[in-house]
């Protein structure tokens, strides 16, 4: 028991340093190219992501999930899942390259020619990298990762702020998106130290194949849906209306996606470790669901509650527009790390067959959200996004609950009362925004000491249970590193 705690613990911790790290550094360098880039030239990037988002989840192809879930793995089996990543990898760059024009055309857009031509690269670079970080994932290993992720965002974030300040305009961005990349494989290589055999199993193929395959399509449905508003946005709007919905899409990212992996990627190997012991399974599961949604409800209606000042103090009055598609998106972001949860369950369960059936369901009961997106505007989509992610966490937790005895109802009576708190809190600190007089940095910075506060007082004063839990990891741990 304790060494699983332990492993949980330390995952969690360096996880969390990794995530928060490049989160500060990410959100500075954001800051400051959103103050000199304009929204156009964000929207240009964003019409590009759907492309290379897709191309990067074939070319994972799940076996990185089905790598982690097999307890034998052996040098023929991550040399196979190599060569054929980066046979995918090779494969789809040369697709994007020579569609470049098609899609260029489709939006428009003269410039995305060129531009996705290089940042295609991103999908033979991430190729190359899926194992190496596939290996340190499975030995819950986050410490390397953290070092290596820092060094990159650090250095694409200054190559991309100088280019910025020369008028690169547009490139600038590119080259964040494809330095981040290259450096964090550059490091990989060099300090992991794995080496591909020169091997390709057909058997071992078959094998991760069969369970990753499912993972591949839920994973590019996933993607295609989470990505296919840029699409639309840029098609029947234009690149400055989506420059302001990614801007508000990057800022709700911040916390609910670095949640979600910090969680997601320490959880599905901890939890593999005991998927056969099923009273524990629980156990951990519940403990894991409990204590990450307090967080995510606090740090998602927060940041509800305090995007007006956070956004025209951070990037200005340009973007003022993006901060009503920012509070919208909260409440869908709010849902992200436990949609995670409850799907890595099923991983662990091995029910990858599954996982693909739910995807199919869910994205198919969305198609309704994109075509009202396209007829009544952003907004309306924005709600039905909504609606739809409520939706899908009842299909998710349903299923995955029935694995463990875990059911929807208990599910939801766990994170009921973190989330009254959090709306409580979210509800006191927009109100106080309204009423105060000061400039929009001197209500930002009230509103969030006052959060925050109200949140500390309140857990400590009631010994809220998942609060208490969660500190006693951090304390727990503090100890550990004194000793």
């Amino acid at each position: 028991m304790y060494s699983l705690k332990n492993k949980t613990v330390n995952g969690l911790l360096w996880s969390a340093i990794d995530n928060f790290a490049n989160l500060a550094i990410q959100f500075i360098v954001g800051v400051i190219l959103a103050r000199i880039l304009t929204p156009h030239e964000f929207g240009l990037i964003g019409m590009l992501m759907i492309f290379i988002a897709i191309s990067q989840s074939i070319v994972n192809s799940g076996f990185s999930q089905a790598l982690i879930r097999k307890n034998d793995c052996t040098n023929t089996d991550y040399s196979t899942v190599f060569y054929f990543n980066l046979a995918i990898g090779v494969l789809f760059y040369f697709v994007l390259y020579f569609s470049s024009g098609l899609i260029s055309d489709f939006f428009d857009e003269p410039q995305l020619s060129k531009i996705l031509k290089v940042l295609s690269i991103i999908i033979v670079v991430e190729s190359f990298t899926v194992i190496q970080r596939t290996i340190l994932t499975k030995r819950v290993d986050f410490k390397l990762q953290a070092k290596i992720s820092f060094i990159a965002t650090f250095g694409s974030g200054i190559l991309a702020i100088v280019m910025a300040y020369n008028n690169y305009g547009v490139w600038s961005l590119v080259a964040l998106h494809v330095g981040r990349r290259f450096l964090n494989s550059l490091f990989l290589w060099l300090w992991n130290r794995w080496k591909p055999l020169l091997i390709f199993s057909t058997q071992s193929f078959k094998e991760l194949f069969g369970f990753g395959s499912k993972l591949l399509l839920s994973g590019l449905i996933d993607t295609i849906y989470r990505n296919i508003y840029y699409i639309v946005i840029g098609k029947f709007f234009s690149a400055e209306q989506l420059g302001y919905y990614t801007r508000a899409d990057e800022f709700k990212r911040i916390p609910s996606e670095n949640l979600n992996n910090i969680i997601g990627r320490v959880s599905f190997p901890v939890l593999a470790e005991i998927q056969n012991e099923k009273v524990r399974l629980k156990s951990n599961y519940q403990k894991l669901i409990r204590s990450t949604m307090l967080i995510t409800f606090t740090l998602m209606i927060g940041m509800a509650a305090v995007a007006r000042p956070m956004v025209l103090t951070l990037i200005g009055d340009k973007w003022e527009p993006s901060i009503i598609y920012l509070q919208m998106l909260s409440f869908v972001g709010m849902m992200y790390p436990l949609h995670a949860l409850n799907l890595n369950m099923l991983q662990v369960s091995g029910r990858s067959d599954l996982f693909l059936k739910l995807e199919v369901i869910k994205k198919i009961i969305a198609i309704p959200t994109i075509i009202i997106g396209i007829i009544w505007g952003i907004k309306i989509m924005i709600v039905g996004m909504m609606i739809n992610t409520l939706f899908a966490y009842y299909l998710n937790s349903y299923w995955s609950g029935r694995f463990i005895g875990y059911s929807f109802k208990e599910q939801v009576l766990d994170i009921l009362p973190s989330f009254g708190l959090a709306l409580a809190m979210g509800t006191g600190v927009f109100f106080i925004g309204k009423i105060l007089p000061f400039n929009n940095l001197m209500v930002l910075i009230i509103q969030v000491i006052t959060g925050v506060g109200f949140i500390l007082t309140f857990c400590e004063i009631t010994k809220f249970r998942d609060y208490t839990f969660i500190k006693d990891l951090i304390f727990e741990k503090i100890n550990q590193i004194k000793k």
